[in-house]
Formats: C-alpha cells, sequence, structure tokens
C-alpha cells in the first residue's frame, strides 16, 4: 500500500531525536523521502535508521538558525530529491528560568533557536515555492510549525521558551495567510510528549508506564504531523493543533472580547469601572502551567 506522503519530499528540523526522529520515522514510514536534520551526528543516525529499513533518507547537519544553512537545507532537499514537499519545523531548545534570574544569554539563545529557527527555514522555503507558483508549476507545500502550550498559555519558569512559542504560533497565522496563494499551506502543533527536554521537567509526569498505552511516548504526535505534511491536508491552514498521546485538539488563540466604546476620550478615574465590567463579562483566561 501507497503512505499517505509517498513520494512526498519532507524536510525535519531536530529530527536527531525525540519528536524530530519520530516524525522522521513515520514520515518515511509513509513513504516520504525525509531530509533529517539535526547538530552532529544524530542526524546521520536516524537517516541510516530509515535506509536500512527500506525508506529514504539523506542527513543534513548544520544550525537552523543560521540564515546561510537554512537555505543550503532548502537547496539541499532539491538537489537531492527535485524538489520539496513539506518542511516541519521541530528543532528548539528551552533554558528555564525564573525572569528574576534568567540572563540576557539564556533569553537570547532560546529565541534564536527556537523562533528564528522556524523562521530561517521558513522564509527560505517559501520562497522556492513562490517561484514554483510563478512558473506556473503546481504546489501543494505544508509547513508543520512546533509551538507549545508554554507559548498559547504561558509557564511559569519559561518566559523565554513561552515568548519564543507564542511567536511561533503567531508566525503560522501570519505565514499561512500570506502563503495561500502559492499553494502553501501552514499549521502548528503544540505536543506533550516524553523528550530529552520534557523529561528533565516533568520526569513524574513524562515516565513510561510499566504496562499499557504510553500516553507520553513521542511517537503519539507524529501522527497528525504526517497527516498535515500530505497532500490530503489542503484544506486546513493557519491552526495550531495541540496533541497528546491519542488525543488531538484545535487551539482557540486570542479572539476579540467585549468592548465599551465612547464617542470621547476616557478619563482615568472612569477606565477602572469600565475595565471590571469588561473582565467581568469575558472568558475566564486559561491558567498558566504552574502557576
Amino acid at each position: 500500500m501507497r503512505g499517505i506522503c509517498q513520494d512526498r519530499v519532507v524536510v525535519v528540523t531536530g529530527a536527531g531525536q525525540g519528536l524530530g526522529r519520530e516524525h522522521a520515522l513515520a514520515l518515511a514510514a509513509e513513504g516520504a523521502k525525509v531530509v533529517v536534520n539535526d547538530l552532529g551526528d544524530a542526524a546521520a543516525a536516524v537517516a541510516g535508521e530509515i535506509n536500512a529499513s527500506g525508506g529514504t533518507a539523506v542527513a543534513d547537519s548544520g544550525d537552523v538558525s543560521d540564515w546561510a544553512y537554512a537555505k543550503a537545507l532548502v537547496d539541499r532537499a532539491v538537489a537531492e530529491f527535485g524538489t520539496l514537499d513539506a518542511l516541519v519545523n521541530n528543532a528548539g531548545i528551552n533554558r528555564d528560568r525564573m525572569l528574576v534570574s534568567m540572563t540576557e544569554e539564556e533569553w537570547d539563545l532560546v529565541l534564536k533557536v527556537d523562533l528564528k529557527g522556524h523562521f530561517a527555514p521558513m522564509r527560505h522555503a517559501a520562497a522556492h515555492w513562490r517561484e514554483q507558483s510563478k512558473q506556473g508549476r503546481p504546489v501543494a507545500a505544508r509547513i508543520v510549525n512546533t509551538s507549545s502550550g508554554a507559548g498559547l498559555m504561558g509557564s511559569v519558569g519559561q518566559g523565554n521558551y513561552g515568548a519564543a512559542k507564542a511567536g511561533i504560533a503567531a508566525l503560522t497565522v501570519t505565514a499561512a495567510a500570506e502563503l495561500a496563494r502559492y499553494g502553501v499551506t501552514v499549521n502548528a502543533i503544540a505536543p506533550a510528549a516524553r523528550t530529552p527536554m520534557t523529561e528533565a521537567v516533568f520526569a513524574e509526569r513524562m515516565r513510561a508506564p510499566e504496562d499499557g498505552f504510553d500516553a507520553m511516548h513521542p511517537g503519539n504526535v507524529s501522527p497528525l504531523v504526517v497527516w498535515l505534511a500530505a497532500a490530503d491536508s489542503a484544506d486546513v491552514t493557519g491552526r495550531v493543533f495541540e496533541v497528546e498521546g491519542g488525543t488531538i485538539g484545535v487551539a482557540d488563540g486570542w479572539q476579540y472580547g467585549p468592548r465599551t466604546v465612547r464617542d470621547r476620550r476616557w478619563a482615568p478615574a472612569e477606565v477602572g469601572p469600565a475595565v471590571r465590567g469588561l473582565i467581568a463579562k469575558a472568558p475566564a483566561p486559561a491558567p498558566v502551567y504552574g502557576a
């Protein structure tokens, strides 16, 4: 049987371990030709595993937050397989710290790897697809980004990570609106799964059970990613999905809420009662993780 991503060329960033590794394996199992990105030798190990099992993959090692490398990664996919059909942005790090203790380096590094590391590959992949579209070639391209509940709801001790992941969610909906004209869909996931990153922070919650369904296994997230990278998902764009275990949900982002309007400038003393009245009418916000 042909898989749902048969012969589609997919780049997966940060695919040397954790979620990215599972995404790469699942995509290859569904017939995709995978460009496995990560730092060091990790990408080669995953690509070798795919090839040994009868799939098709190449490894490409580099920092996706580097502008020139991000372009080279896209170019490698096109040179190796003749095209690029999907980009799965998974690479990310965390440097957890309360705001009063966070260093400038910890802030800058997480924003660089997580947020710019999404933007740079997206930018170069989008330029490739725009050129294809301008040449009259059919484009059925997909971008799948990786946000987080920390970005959607906030998370105590993860101000840098949450800000980066919130930026990814906003970048996703913006890119979906901009790239639709070229035949590109853009969606994001906010996964909960056992990875080297989450095991260090949520050890008890992420521990594998002795028997039964392992809800935190990272492979549980990958079927959604595979489908979003497939041709069948053409009618879905600009969405953020929460996924954990056997659960898939659509996250509902910022919406316009209650308003109070006057035909004159507000006096400062009038603002307090007006704001409290609006808050009383509005839905309660989702709680911040860890609060």
